[in-house]
């Protein structure tokens, strides 16, 4: 995959958009973070994602960069790869499987899926190397989470109706 100008420049008018709609401040070094990862094919870590940063911006600390990752993962702007908020995972289960992983609280479990099993891999893998095992992850929000921000939408929603009275 190669950088595309156009969709740089399309997903950073999304991306101040997106800051403009959520009443949050938009600051240079947010805005070089987020060019950053918006530029980078490579799918970067925090700490590369700094030292780039750091060329442009000395002055930017490994916390911002941090803060201003999980920041944008909140707003929707980013996505992760892997564990989410850097919790690894460990398991023995051996045996083809796949994934589910709840966005919200990070609960993993197993997942049995036939129609998993026989996903074609696509033509262009081989161009970036052989394949040795195939995983899916499946990224939601469990009925656990769903249940909390449902609880908490119909409060809110009580309280607002309770102050218009």
């Amino acid at each position: 995959m190669k950088f595309e100008p156009e969709a740089l420049q399309k997903q950073m008018n999304h991306f101040q958009n997106r800051f403009r709609r959520s009443g949050l401040k938009l600051t240079y070094q947010r805005l070089e973070i987020f060019h950053e990862v918006a530029k980078s094919v490579d799918h970067p870590d925090v700490e590369t994602i700094f030292k780039r940063v750091r060329e442009r911006v000395p002055t930017v600390s490994l916390d911002t960069v941090y803060r201003t990752l999980w920041l944008l993962l909140d707003l929707e702007l980013l996505t992760t790869l892997g564990p989410p908020r850097e919790r690894a995972r460990f398991e023995a289960n051996m045996s083809s499987h796949h994934h589910f992983v709840c966005t919200k609280c990070g609960m993993t479990r197993d997942l049995y899926s036939e129609e998993f099993e026989q996903l074609k891999i696509p033509n262009e893998v081989k161009y970036l190397g052989s394949v040795e095992k195939t995983q899916v992850q499946v990224t939601g929000v469990c009925w656990r989470c769903s249940k909390k921000v449902n609880n908490l939408a119909k409060k809110t929603k009580e309280l607002d109706h309770e102050q218009r009275e």
